[in-house]
C-alpha cells in the first residue's frame, strides 16, 4: 500500500516545484531526470490519500483532511482528530516521528523515547511501543528513513499491529558517511548531505 506525497507529485511531473525551496526543487529535478519511464508511471498512479489501511486506520501524506497540510503541533492535530473518519491515521509529511492522541477529554503529544547510549553509528536498533486501544484516536507519524527532522539522524519507521492494537516505532543506525558521499557524487546540493548528520 502506498500514498503519494508532494515530492512524488513534483518528481513525476504532476505538479511543478513552485513553492519548493531551491535545494528541494533541485533534488526533485534530479530525481525526475533519473527515474525510468516505469518509475514515473508508477509514481503518477499513486493515490493521494487518505486511503484505507485497515478497518480502523487510514494512511495520508499530510493530514487525513488534506494531503499537503502539516501537522506539527496539537493545535494542527485538533481538527483532524475530530473530523477524520477512522480512529487512526498514519501520516508522514513532517518527517517527525511520533504524533498526537485523544482519549475522551485527554489529549497527548506522542514522542518516542529511546536510550541515548545507542545514538551512535554502531549502535543497535531501538524501539518504542505505543498502545493504541480501541476507542481512542491517534494521528501517528512513523518518521522518515531518509531525512528525519527531529534532530535524531537514525533512520525512523514504524510498524502497526492491528491485532495487538499497538504501534512500534523504530530507530536504526546506518552509514551516514556513505549516504553523504553518494549525494555529493551525484552533484546534488551539499545541504542534502549535511542535514543527514544532524537529523534535520
Amino acid at each position: 500500500m502506498h500514498v503519494r506525497g508532494n515530492h512524488d507529485r513534483v518528481c513525476c511531473g504532476l505538479t511543478s516545484s513552485e513553492g519548493f525551496n531551491p535545494v528541494a526543487a533541485e533534488a526533485a529535478a534530479w530525481t525526475q531526470r533519473h527515474l525510468t519511464i516505469p518509475n514515473l508511471e508508477w509514481l503518477r498512479a499513486q493515490p493521494r490519500g487518505p486511503i484505507r489501511a485497515t478497518e480502523r486506520a487510514v494512511c495520508a501524506h499530510g493530514s487525513p483532511l488534506h494531503e499537503d497540510h502539516y501537522i506539527v503541533s496539537m493545535r494542527d492535530a485538533w481538527t483532524p482528530l475530530q473530523r477524520m473518519e477512522t480512529e487512526l491515521a498514519f501520516f508522514g509529511h513532517t518527517h517527525v516521528q511520533g504524533g498526537f492522541s485523544q482519549s475522551g477529554h485527554e489529549w497527548e503529544e506522542v514522542r518516542p523515547r529511546y536510550p541515548t547510549e545507542d545514538n551512535d553509528q554502531h549502535g543497535s536498533v531501538v524501539s518504542f511501543l505505543l498502545d493504541v486501544p480501541l476507542g481512542t484516536r491517534h494521528l501517528l507519524n512513523p518518521g522518515s528513513v531518509g531525512q528525519p527532522r527531529d534532530h535524531d539522524w537514525r533512520a525512523a519507521f514504524g510498524v502497526y499491529d492491528d491485532v495487538a492494537e499497538q504501534m512500534t516505532f523504530y530507530r536504526v543506525p546506518y552509514d551516514v558517511a556513505a549516504a553523504q558521499a553518494a549525494i555529493r557524487a551525484a552533484h546534488l546540493p551539499d545541504r542534502l548531505a549535511e542535514r543527514l548528520a544532524g537529523g534535520r
